[in-house]
C-alpha cells in the first residue's frame, strides 16, 4: 500500500490518518507487529521523528502497543478498532453532508445521488 502524503496538511497528521486507516482496513491485522520505525519512514519516505510522532499518538490512542524488546504491535482491541472505524465513517459522512448541503442537496437526495453512485459503479 503506497503513502500518498500531499503538502495540504501537516505530514504527520496525515501518517497518523493512514496507520488508522491501516488498522481499520484490515491491512494490519490484530495483533501484527509494525515494522521499525526507520523502515516505515523511509517507506513513507518522511523523517523518522515524524513517524516517531505520529507511532505515539497511535499508542496514546491504545491502538498501537509496544513491546520493550520486540517492538510495536496492532491492539487485539476489536471494539477499538470498530470504534475508530466508526469514527472515520462518520468523519466522511460529516464532510459529505455538508458539501451537498452547500450545493443544495437534502437527506433524500444526497442519499439518492449515493444509490445512483453505487449502482453506475458495480
Amino acid at each position: 500500500m503506497n503513502w500518498e502524503l500531499k503538502s495540504d496538511r501537516p505530514i504527520y497528521t496525515q501518517l497518523l490518518e493512514e496507520l488508522k486507516r491501516r488498522i481499520v482496513s484490515g491491512y494490519y491485522q490484530p495483533g501484527d507487529r509494525l515494522l521499525p520505525v526507520r523502515e516505515l519512514a523511509q517507506e513513507a519516505k518522511v523523517n523518522p521523528n515524524t513517524m516517531q510522532k505520529a507511532l505515539s499518538e497511535l499508542e496514546r490512542e491504545n491502538l498501537v502497543f509496544a513491546v520493550r524488546t520486540t517492538g510495536r504491535y496492532i491492539t487485539e482491541d476489536e471494539t477499538l478498532i470498530e470504534e475508530t472505524k466508526k469514527g472515520f465513517a462518520a468523519s466522511h459522512i460529516q464532510t459529505y453532508y455538508k458539501e451537498m448541503k452547500a450545493l443544495g442537496y437534502d437527506k433524500g437526495g444526497m442519499i439518492q445521488l449515493l444509490s445512483d453512485y453505487e449502482e453506475e459503479t458495480t
